[in-house]
């Protein structure tokens, strides 16, 4: 699907808030509510709209620790690359797993209610895993865009 300027600007305007009624929508966009309806409804069906969640305040619901953990594996084999996806699929405290080049085979987004609970995070969970090598931490200290805007 060739996403149009009318397509960016409901993008746009669903990421600011899902929430919003398909005639705001319209109104906002600039466009009839039936012509609205049905370009999002084919933005979904295309799948360029995967799905609507709420967008939580990390702080305020009591995840003060967010990190981003780089991982390296010890050997890229078939086996060691699956335990490791299933298992951070699964993993509550990871947010966000990327698949990277460079030093890093993964880079991870963490979140967890404090240090404490990161360390046991690391034992229990991401230190167990057979096919893990390394694993370095750098702390988020300050969020400064957390959410990317489309095609921006």
């Amino acid at each position: 699907m060739k996403l149009e300027d009318q397509d960016w600007r409901l993008l746009r305007i669903l990421q600011e808030d899902g929430r919003i009624t398909n005639q705001d929508l319209a109104d906002r966009a600039g466009m009839s509510a039936s012509a609205c309806w049905r370009r999002v409804r084919a933005l979904e069906g295309a799948g360029v709209i995967r799905r609507y969640a709420a967008l939580l305040d990390n702080r305020k619901a009591g995840l003060d620790f967010h990190a981003i953990v780089h991982v390296q594996l010890v050997r890229h084999s078939r086996e060691n690359v699956q335990e490791f996806v299933d298992e951070v699929t699964r993993c509550p405290e990871v947010q966000a797993c990327y698949a990277t080049s460079g030093v890093s085979d993964y880079h991870l987004r963490v979140l967890c209610r404090d240090q404490d609970a990161y360390n046991a995070f690391l034992e229990r969970f991401l230190f167990r895993l057979s096919g893990v090598a390394n694993v370095q931490t750098n702390i988020v200290l300050r969020e400064i865009k957390a959410d990317a805007s489309p095609g921006g």
